[in-house]
């Protein structure tokens, strides 16, 4: 048991993870991991309020939650981790954490960012990310609901970093 699902879901807690990924992928907790939102009262409050009683959400910033992770506090659980973004990772990876492989779930289009999948929009920032998560030997695969077919996005974030010159 342990870490079942790591995902980045911009949008963190909504139908895709409750119906979808909670449906298929019987896990007992839910951990958010953001400064912003483990920060924010109103964000805490509808998250919570957007999760099956049968799951039990944990909301932590980095360093906790690193902390944790590192010293094997979810070890007798089945957890899906949530990020909001790649670049929280790198902060998690720096922070001595390791990761296998993650799900590149939902980074919706917005200004300034550049749609490379159906359901995946990166900035530069983004990209320098992924290629750090990408160095540290993690596989990217890129997949809105767990009986989705897997498909690796890794080469497809090399050749955006290519044409935007971004190296790791």
């Amino acid at each position: 048991m342990g870490i079942e699902v790591i995902r980045i879901d911009d949008r963190l807690i909504h139908g895709q993870i409750v119906q979808g990924w909670l449906k298929i992928v019987f896990v007992n907790k839910i951990l958010v991991v953001s400064n912003e939102v483990a920060s924010d009262e109103m964000q805490k409050a509808l998250l919570s309020m957007a999760v099956p009683s049968t799951v039990e959400l944990s909301i932590k910033n980095i360093k906790d939650a690193s902390f944790e992770i590192i010293n094997n506090v979810y070890e007798k659980e089945k957890v899906m981790i949530l990020f909001s973004n790649p670049s929280d990772i790198v902060k998690m990876i720096d922070n001595g954490v390791k990761f296998h492989s993650i799900n590149v779930g939902g980074m919706h289009f917005v200004h300034g960012k550049k749609q490379l999948l159906s359901n995946v929009s990166v900035d530069s920032n983004d990209i320098k990310a992924f290629l750090k998560l990408i160095s540290c030997g993690i596989e990217l695969e890129s997949r809105i609901l767990p009986d989705d077919e897997r498909h690796s996005i890794s080469e497809t974030i090399k050749k955006e970093a290519s044409f935007l010159k971004i190296r790791d």
